[in-house]
Order: structure tokens, then sequence, then C-alpha cells
């Protein structure tokens, strides 16, 4: 989601006749994207800024002035933090409002003293004032669903992006129709709990997310579907039949666990247990045996014991994961995780962090080297590093490099694997033979 905010800040600014500068040092607008959900990225903020202002004073001493703005969640938790430790900063603004770029701007050209906070949840949806998007490159998130009703004790996002609402379902498949037309040959549908979709059809009839995986696998031109973040309870049969009969939608999904103790997860405030994750996972493998899975992991939630933190682990062998994220809790201020009893301390955080994750790894890796000899669709998005080397993903989101000649870029092909690590696969694209021409001449 971060990233499609990013792309569109970029896209008002573009149409404001705003160019990338190639370096920090010769921007005239430097503008920070960002994300509340772990302690260390909002830290990592204010020092950023701290730097960035370094900038600023020398650019003014030869002359120049230079706008710092903040946009995004840190915004909408810590708007007085902001103030109070970084006075240099313009303007800020909430992620549900940053299509007010233009008229900010404006303001602060007419007043170079004046500073903008906007913290406001709008009425409207933000999604009616953004300027029409296009691709920028053969793959392209599209959001449909912002915010969360669900109110994990541990998270944020409630507080900084507000409630669930869902675009409607023509606005989606416009922007998906024109993201398909300028390029795009796969689409991510992003949601903070994007399989609780409930946009309105051209009748004004509130439809689910099957409905609208369904009307994007009809989309002439669109050669693969995802989506993400998925909220295991919202899992429904229709969303399940969808990944047995859309050809279009990947064979991998990811479902956070976050995890495998029913005792944290109802401290947690899931509405699942770790039996429901289960039979979900279940019903999902007899619809798609291909399919794969990737969850997050919290480890170190207040009150979870060793007993806890060993029913993770064997929820991990049991699914089987081929890829994971995996964090240490994050006390965030305002959610009510942050005031338990019972807070674990960091030497055991990290201590567990560890042996999860070289299990997450091991399997990630593990799957990898279950590729190596097979062909894999590939679609190639960039080029690689490397002289005559393209960058691409497989159906399972695995990180690809092959040689291959620039134009391959933006098309799907045959690709015989090679070679693996824990993060990326090597493989060579496999000639595909000519039809035969049968006919006889004459």
């Amino acid at each position: 989601m971060n990233v499609y905010d990013s792309q569109r800040i970029a896209g008002i600014l573009q149409n404001m006749g705003a160019t990338e500068a190639a370096a920090l040092d010769e921007a005239d607008l430097i503008i920070f994207n960002t994300c509340h959900i772990r302690e260390k990225a909002a830290e990592k903020l204010f020092s950023d800024l701290g730097r960035i202002n370094l900038i600023k004073e020398e650019r003014r001493q030869n002359g120049k002035e230079t706008i710092i703005g903040v946009v995004g969640c840190v915004v909408q938790a810590e708007d007085e933090e902001i103030e109070k430790r970084a006075p240099f900063v313009n303007f800020a603004t909430g992620p549900l409002t940053y299509y007010r770029l233009p008229e900010i701007l404006q303001k602060i050209a007419r007043d170079k003293n004046i500073r903008l906070i906007d913290t406001e949840f709008p009425a409207e949806s933000k999604f009616d004032h953004l300027p029409e998007n296009t691709a920028e490159g053969c793959t392209a998130y599209l959001a449909v669903q912002e915010g969360c009703n669900n109110f994990c004790t541990y998270c944020i996002v409630p507080y900084t992006r507000g409630v669930e609402t869902s675009r409607p379902v023509e606005e989606v498949l416009k922007e998906a129709r024109r993201l398909v037309a300028t390029g795009a040959a796969e689409i991510n549908l992003l949601g903070q709990n994007v399989n609780s979709y409930h946009g309105e059809d051209a009748a004004g009839k509130e439809r689910d997310f099957a409905f609208l995986l369904r009307k994007m696998a009809e989309i002439d031109g669109l050669k693969r579907l995802r989506y993400t973040t998925s909220y295991p309870a919202d899992v429904t049969d229709e969303l399940i039949a969808c990944h047995r009969e859309l050809d279009i939608l990947m064979p991998y999904l990811h479902l956070p666990l976050q995890s495998g103790s029913d005792k944290i997860l109802k401290a947690m405030n899931r509405r699942h247990t770790a039996g429901e994750y289960l039979d979900i996972i279940g019903r999902l493998r007899e619809a798609r045996p291909d399919i794969g899975f990737s969850s997050d992991f919290i480890v170190g939630f207040p009150g979870e014991t060793d007993e806890d933190f060993a029913a993770t682990l064997d929820m991990v062998d049991k699914v089987g994961y081929i890829q994971s994220f995996s964090f240490k809790y994050s006390r965030r201020p305002g959610t009510p995780a942050a005031v338990y009893p019972d807070q674990v301390a960091e030497k055991i955080k990290s201590e567990r962090l560890n042996i999860l994750q070289e299990k997450l790894f091991s399997l990630q890796l593990s799957f990898n080297r279950q590729c190596v000899g097979k062909i894999m669709p590939v679609l190639f998005e960039s080029k690689g590093k490397r002289k005559g080397q393209l960058f691409g993903h497989t159906p399972y989101l695995q990180n690809l490099h092959a040689a291959a000649p620039a134009e391959a870029v933006g098309r799907i092909l045959p690709v015989r694997i090679t070679a693996a690590t824990m993060n990326s696969l090597t493989g060579t694209i496999v000639q595909q033979q000519p039809k035969r021409n049968n006919s006889k001449e004459v």
C-alpha cells in the first residue's frame, strides 16, 4: 500500500509539472512517505529528517529553498512529535489526505513560513480526488480497499488509516483496464484486509471480493492477478472457488497467521483459531493443489510463553510456508497491547525470532531448491544487475534472473530453473519450438 501511495503522490506532482531530481541536494521538494507499523520505521524517519535538514540548510546558504513534507501513517499517529522534533518540516498530511498536495504546495508558495499539518479523516474517499494513473511497468498495484475494522490489539492501522472502505467495482475495473492498456500484464490488488472488500457495483448492490476477482479475470490483456493482504477469517467459500477456477489467479497467497497459540491469538483479538486457520489452508490446497503460502509472524507478544512459541513453530511445520515475514513485537502507543502486563523481555524476543527465522528460512530455501530442474513461466519485469540479464518473478513471486534480450521485458516466458538460493532463482529461457506446418506445397 505504501508503494502504491508513493506512486500516486509522484503522479500528482508530475501532473503539477514537477520532475524527479537526480539527487537529494538538487531537489526543491522532498517528501517522506511513512509507515507506523513498527517503532523502528518511525525512528528512522526522524533520523532521516535530521539528515535532510542539513541539506536544506546548505541549499539555503546557496540561495535555494527546499520544501520538506511528511506523508502517511506516522503523521496520523505522531503529528505533535513531528512538530516538536522536526520544526523545519513544511507540511505533514495523513495517508487519506495526500490528494490535497496541490493545495498545500500552493499555500506554501504564497507563504514560505507557513507550517501545515493535516490529520483529518475526510468524509470523502481520497480515490475520488486522485488523478488517473498509468502503469509504470508490466506489473502494477491497485488499491481496492483501505482501513481496518478488526482492531488487532497490536496494530495501529485502524487509528491511522481509519475504518474499512471499499472502492466501487466499476471504479476499480476502470483503473485496472487503464493499467493494462498502458502496459501492465500483472495487477496486485491491495487492501489492509483486501478480502473483506465490499464495494458497490453499477446498480448499487454490494459485492464481495470473489465477485471482484471474477470481473478482473475478464479484462482483456491481463495475464496475472494477485492480491494482498488477506485476513484468514474473511476467506470465504466463494474466494476459495476463485482459486480453483481462475487460471489468471497466481498460486501464491499471503495469509498472515501471527501466532500459532490460541491463547495469543485471542489476546491479539484475531478472529480465528489455529485450527480454523489450518482448515482454511486445507480447503485452499484442495481447491488448488499447487498453491504456496506466506505469512506474517509476531514473536514476543505480551504473555507469550515458551509453550505459546512452540505452538507457532508447530504451525510453521504443519503449513510449510514458502516465504514469510517475522518480527519482534513492537509496542505502538495507543494500541491496547502496549499497556498489557507480562511484556516479554527484549532478549527473549530476539532469541525466539532467531529460532523462528531459522526454520522459516530453511523452508524457503527448501522450496526454492525443489524448483531446480522445473520449467516455470516467468514474467520478466526489468533489466538485471548484470549485462544481458533480466529480472522477473515466477507465479510464486520468487525473484528470478536469467540471460535474456531486452525485448523480453513485459513478456511471460518458460524458464528452466538451474540454481536456487534462499532469496532468488537462476534459470535459462526454454526455446519454444516453432509449430510444424503440415500442409504440402502444391
